[in-house]
């Protein structure tokens, strides 16, 4: 059956068999929207609990939402990929959250996703155009840069075509290993090395299956209001290097956020938020040409396929630990004086992606290097890392309290839930030091009608304390399992603030208006946003049948309750606002772990699980789980009634 806003049908290529079959996207659309949900739904019906990420048996799951590939949609070109991940300990299910036109070409091929199952023999690529589906042979691609495969790919395919592809850290299953389309957009979680554990080199999509809206007239309407409330919301704001680098936009968005690129020896590179960081700290403390170091670290991570996100603290975390004598050149075949240098950055990251030396440690990612240096070197990844997939550190919970249980309960850093409160913070706190750089519009009474329209109430407008942060958490997380299914671009959803507008607060309601625009099923927002605690809750019962541990899964890195908050990279004076306003310094702040504890107490009796973190039988079926309720009972992972 063909539903307003989707293709109708799902792929599933299994490549151990070399057979093609679909599914029908409406056994799915209506419990789990699309994206995440889709994905998380496939992923439990197909994927045994005990599979590991470089298992056959392990999917990779590439999943569109219904608001993918309709132009014109501000940030509406995202798309997901969903698999187990290799990066942490237990492996668990994780995602990635794309954009750029991928995702788009795959829905104009006639799938809203793709599952890929089993393993080839020897590498391959899929072609997938309008509905027609070839495995073909790889081996000419096999161990060439992520952009060189994609280049040869599209010369032969022709430019309608778009290719996402891995690179050499994949092939050689470093657990952070990426994987990245031709026109810059990349994916985390070490899901490219799943990728390369399948023997899939790359995916080209091409396609002119337009999907079509249940009400055109209302989405293109709704198109125009947001774009206007989105309209330049972070122009100015992110580093630039004037002729250098210039907007660059995801493919049919309309614009708002920062996103640039720059061209290098004839091709285009991103020139994006936290990628920009990945080695400008350590290019500016010690390198002469910093800015031409930095891109050329950008590049060699998308060159190799390595997660910027993971490189950033595990380079910063190699210059403390040589520093302090833990490492040294000889042991490593690093020039550790040299950090900062072109020449550093080349050996560390060919090192790393062909698993050279110490580089082969180095690719089980940070702590897991840490611990087999010594309790120093663990101490110190502190400093770097914030979660245990060695993900870079910010947006601190001891700043942030709510912060805390969206740490400890996500598989991975959940950026997409940590910018709510951080973002906001970030523009009361320029209102409050009256900042002339435009951004300064935030004001604390605006904050707090962020709070009510968004986070449960005025009392998470108060960061000193941990009252409504639990309420807080919860909403953010239901809000962005749904955001992450429809899909949408976090830096410009949720609109839960306008910078160009006399009412600086936003408006909840807009996601369920797209939703219902797009695909005719009438849904207001509290409706939505209960789709996304079904998709949550889902994701919960995953990760628990993987060995996730309930309560004790869901904490944070030692390091939070043990060290006190130092100054903070947005915020060095870690100021806050607190009760009535009242501006405080949170300098040297911990999460208390009784505070922690209790708070997590709060949120699960308002997730309606019990406890022990475990969900109840009563909560999932009320969340339409039934089945999900039963296979949780059979292995005694249900939770216990109240």
């Amino acid at each position: 059956m063909k539903l307003a806003g989707y293709a109708g049908e799902i792929l599933v290529v299994n490549l151990s068999e070399g057979k093609t079959t679909t599914l029908p996207t409406a056994a799915y659309a209506d419990k789990f929207i699309g994206g995440r949900g889709v994905a998380a739904r496939i992923y439990w019906e197909m994927v045994p609990p005990g599979a590991k990420a470089f298992d056959p048996e392990n999917c990779f799951i590439a999943m569109t939402g219904p608001v993918t590939g309709f132009p014109g949609i501000a940030g509406g070109s995202r798309w997901q990929i969903c698999s187990t991940s290799p990066i942490r300990q237990p492996e668990t299910f994780s995602y990635a959250n794309l954009g750029e036109r991928w995702g788009s070409r795959l829905k104009l091929a006639g799938f809203d996703g793709l599952v890929v199952q089993g393993r080839a023999e020897k590498p391959c690529y899929l072609f997938i155009d309008n509905g027609r589906v070839e495995i073909r042979d790889a081996a000419a691609l096999w161990g060439k840069p992520s952009f060189e495969a994609a280049d040869t790919l599209k010369a032969s395919l022709g430019s309608a075509a778009s290719v996402l592809t891995i690179g050499p850290a994949a092939e050689n299953l470093v657990s952070f290993a990426t994987l990245i389309t031709d026109d810059g957009a990349s994916g985390a979680s070490g899901l490219g090395s799943v990728m390369g554990s399948k023997k899939l080199k790359a995916i080209a999509v091409g396609g002119s299956r337009r999907p079509a809206a249940a009400d055109p007239e209302k989405l293109r309407e709704l198109a125009r209001q947001i774009h206007q409330l989105r309209k330049d919301t972070w122009k100015g704001w992110h580093e630039n290097i004037p002729g250098k680098t210039r907007p660059r936009p995801c493919y049919g968005c309309p614009g708002g956020c920062f996103r640039k690129a720059y061209q290098e020896g004839g091709r285009s590179y991103k020139f994006f938020c936290q990628a920009v960081h990945v080695y400008w700290a350590a290019a500016h403390e010690y390198a002469e040409n910093g800015t031409d170091t930095a891109l050329l670290a950008m590049r060699l991570c998308d060159h190799y396929g390595l997660d910027t996100s993971v490189m950033q603290p595990l380079i910063n975390w190699l210059a403390l630990c040589y520093r302090e004598g833990l490492l040294g050149e000889e042991e490593t075949g690093l020039p550790l004086s040299k950090i900062g240098s072109a020449e550093f950055i080349e050996k560390l990251t060919r090192m790393i992606a062909l698993r050279e030396g110490f580089g082969n440690l180095l690719a089980a990612g940070t702590l897991q290097a840490a611990e087999a240096i010594g309790p120093r070197a663990v101490e110190l990844t502190g400093l770097e890392v914030s979660t245990p997939a060695g993900e870079t550190r910010d947006y601190d919970p001891r700043l942030i309290p709510a912060n805390a249980l969206l740490y400890a309960t996500e598989q991975r850093r959940p950026i997409n839930q940590l910018h709510e409160m951080a973002h906001a913070l970030w523009l009361w706190l320029k209102w409050w030091r009256k900042d002339e750089d435009g951004f300064a519009f935030l004001s604390y009474d605006d904050l707090v009608t962020v709070a009510e329209n968004f986070w449960g109430g005025p009392a998470a407008a108060d960061y000193t304390t941990y009252e409504g942060k639990a309420l807080a958490a919860k909403k953010i997380q239901d809000r962005s399992y749904a955001k992450e299914s429809l899909i949408l671009c976090d830096f410009l959803w949720p609109v839960i603030w306008v910078r160009f507008a006399d009412s600086h607060a936003g408006d909840p309601t807009l996601e369920s208006r797209l939703y219902s625009a797009i695909t005719g099923r009438e849904i207001d927002e509290a409706g939505l946003n209960k789709m996304g605690e079904r998709i949550f809750n889902l994701q919960r019962a995953i990760m628990l049948r993987q060995g996730w541990g309930g309560r004790e899964g869901d904490r944070l890195l030692d390091f939070h309750h043990d060290e006190p908050l130092p100054p903070v990279f947005y915020n060095p004076d870690c100021l806050v606002p607190g009760k009535d306003g009242r501006v405080v310094s949170k300098k040297g702040n911990k999460v208390r772990r009784e505070d922690f504890e209790k708070l997590k107490d709060e949120y699960y009796a308002l997730r309606g699980w019990d406890a022990a973190g475990l969900p109840t039988e009563a909560r999932l079926k009320e969340l339409d789980l039934a089945d999900v309720a039963a296979d949780l009972e059979a292995r005694r992972l249900l939770g216990r009634q109240h």
